[in-house]
């Protein structure tokens, strides 16, 4: 083993002479241009490490000049997304606004038609159940309102007052199962009482002889003394008729309740209809 040591220590010896005298030997010897072979070698090396380190350096800064624009691209993009998302909702609050100015000009258009005292409301709830169909509005006995006193839009009649409180006001609508309003076919004056289902309405009482198509518009009778006559309560959607009476006689109500934003309250009672009352022809809201 420790002539294996010498052996190898004196080989290593041999190569670094080797080594030494090639050095020396490159130094003393020129190239064709007069430089030193040992200077050309050493100067070749270090321009491919210096090559290879600005090679590595440049791909780092482009790597890092990507990743910053990368990022600034990206936080642009949320910024836009944001901005998007902003823009979105302000669109839908000006469209709300603009449905809701549409609302409110139809509404003061029928105020400025009916020969009615009334109060203007804004709905702010409705009644989930689906048999007893109510809404809430934002108006109250402080402000006059009632039980019994006609609600109204510009499509047609809404409902009653049933329970007011200061600031609110409960309405039943016409297509509860518990209203009821006296009636009449536009075109034949034909007279009967529309009652609610809970879904839609119903003409009922109407004589066998009467003159009733589907299609024809059904108004108020204004004979109940709760709502004034003439106003819309809907169209004759279908009917049925055997042995000379009516059957069930379906009406479109022409109110969409649950589009419903904007009322107007009769807050005066209508007038009277001459020649008829509300006993008299058995066309008395029910309770």
């Amino acid at each position: 083993m420790a002539l294996l040591g010498v052996r190898r220590r004196i080989g290593y010896f041999f190569i670094a002479v080797t080594v030494g005298h090639i050095v020396l030997i490159s130094a003393q010897v020129n190239t064709d241009r007069g430089v030193p072979v040992l200077e050309a070698v050493t100067f070749g090396a270090f321009a491919e490490i210096q090559r290879g380190a600005s090679s590595f350096i440049g791909g780092v800064r482009t790597s890092w000049g990507e990743y910053l624009a990368l990022r600034t691209v990206r936080g642009e993009n949320d910024r836009l997304r944001q901005e998007v998302a902003r823009l979105q909702v302000t669109l839908q609050q000006e469209r709300a606004l603009a449905q809701q100015s549409r609302a409110l000009e139809r509404l003061l258009g029928l105020r400025s038609q009916a020969e009615l005292a009334t109060v203007a409301a804004r709905v702010i709830a409705g009644s989930a159940s689906p048999d007893f169909r109510t809404l809430t509005i934002d108006k109250g006995t402080a402000d006059g309102l009632r039980p019994d006193m006609a609600v109204i839009a510009p499509a047609g009649v809404v409902g009653r007052i049933i329970t007011p409180s200061a600031r609110a006001a409960k309405v039943q609508l016409l297509i509860d199962r518990n209203a009821a309003v006296g009636a009449l076919v536009e075109r034949s004056r034909a007279q009967g009482v529309v009652e609610g289902t809970g879904g839609d309405l119903r003409l009922n009482y109407v004589s066998e002889t009467a003159d009733v198509k589907v299609g024809d518009v059904v108004v108020t009778s204004g004979i109940d003394g709760i709502y004034p006559k003439g106003f819309v309560v809907g169209r004759i959607e279908s009917m049925e008729r055997g042995s000379g009476a009516f059957g069930a006689i379906v009406i479109r109500p022409a109110i969409d309740f649950s589009s419903l934003e904007a009322v107007l309250v009769a807050v005066a009672p209508p007038p009277a209809v001459e020649g008829e009352t509300a006993a008299d022809s058995g066309t008395q809201a029910r309770e």
